[in-house]
């Protein structure tokens, strides 16, 4: 596996390593150790999959408070999604800053999200399915969320205003508003 750090300290772009031949493909899709070997979290407690239908659906930007912060490690198994990541650790150099990465199945690339971070996704493609690990189990209590088009952290969105958006996403309040809670 390949690791690439992006400009937000602790996410990270993960690459299999892919052996192809005339039947097709194979990757390892999860293994502990190099995860270790970078002090990256190699415990999950759930996994998710999420189906999407229609192109440019924004989902999140979500979060989980202490004790159930979330790592997640997350994939496009079909389809494609311009996945965003949201620094909201206070003392991070990066703090409300965002990197944004394509996960497609074509390219298999995975991205690794600490605990302290806001996660979403807009669908490039219809059909889009995107995979989860997660290092804490889902508390309704602690889930949070800042609203897509936030203007404390001003994503920019590949396709623009999502063509479908939950209430409860929509309804998330500015975060400099409502802060970590």
């Amino acid at each position: 596996m390949h690791f690439t750090e992006t400009r937000l300290a602790g996410v990270w772009i993960v690459e299999s390593d892919v052996f192809a031949d005339e039947r097709g493909w194979f990757a390892r899709a999860w293994a502990p150790e190099p995860f270790a070997a970078r002090g990256l979290e190699t415990t999950f407690v759930q996994a998710s999959l999420s189906s999407n239908r229609r192109r440019a659906t924004i989902r999140g930007l979500h979060y989980q408070t202490a004790p159930f912060e979330e790592v997640k490690l997350i994939r496009a198994v079909r389809g494609a999604v311009h996945d965003i990541t949201v620094d909201l650790r206070p003392h991070s150099p990066t703090y409300l800053q965002w990197v944004g990465v394509d996960l497609t199945a074509d390219n298999r690339r995975m991205i690794y999200i600490p605990r302290g971070c806001a996660h979403g996704y807009q669908t490039l493609t219809d059909d889009a399915d995107v995979f989860y690990f997660v290092s804490a189990p889902y508390s309704p209590a602690h889930q949070r969320g800042i609203r897509w088009n936030d203007p404390a952290v001003k994503v920019e969105w590949p396709l623009g205003p999502p063509a479908s958006l939950s209430d409860r996403d929509g309804q998330f309040p500015d975060f400099q508003t409502a802060g970590p809670r």
